[in-house]
């Protein structure tokens, strides 16, 4: 049985996402703990997509750097909603409102991601290397930050550099707030 490819881990991610985010929209009552993972997995998604898939993909063939930097624009745009419902917490009244444009912006960033970058992966990489490369993004995840970071840039060098330091703050973050919420 062929290894999962990183078209492949991708995709499932963003149904995962897109589950995460009709969850939410639904108003069910463990809210809090339905965002948290959202954050995190949404965080850790795109920061693997930035080191890792988009340089990859800008190589894929004419017109592919177009496209990848309409994915990074929706990315930031995500990037800074994300971060401002972060601030503004579940309870919030706009919560509702922000959570469901935001669910609509990634539904649509999505979709166009399938559509035209992952099918430029499939066309110009082999299967081997588009494994190769869910190992690369695995990798990258386990290193990300768990929240967002708008203002850290959205290139493969931001990622590298400002990466690893803020990852270890949020998980820091992420353990006290485990505990605390244990204890």
């Amino acid at each position: 049985m062929a290894e999962q490819d990183v078209v492949d881990l991708l995709t499932a991610q963003h149904q995962q996402i897109s589950t995460l985010l009709e969850q939410l929209r639904s108003g069910r009552e463990d809210r809090q703990e339905l965002f948290t993972e959202l954050v995190r997995l949404l965080a850790v998604h795109e920061s693997a997509e930035e080191e890792v898939v988009h340089p990859i993909a800008k190589r894929a063939r004419f017109g592919a750097e177009e496209i990848v930097d309409a994915r990074l624009d929706e990315e930031n745009h995500a990037k800074r909603a994300l971060a401002e419902l972060y601030d503004l917490g579940v309870d919030h009244p706009d919560f509702a409102s922000k959570i469901a444009d935001l669910a609509d912006a990634v539904a649509d960033h999505a979709a166009h991601e399938e559509a035209e970058e992952f099918v430029l992966l499939r066309r110009q990489y082999s299967a081997s290397q588009l494994e190769h490369l869910a190992g690369s993004v695995r990798a990258a995840e386990a290193v990300a930050p768990t929240r967002p970071h708008p203002h850290t840039g959205s290139s493969a060098a931001a990622n590298l550099i400002a990466g690893p330091p803020l990852a270890l703050f949020d998980r820091m973050r992420d353990a006290v707030r485990d505990w605390r919420s244990h204890s």
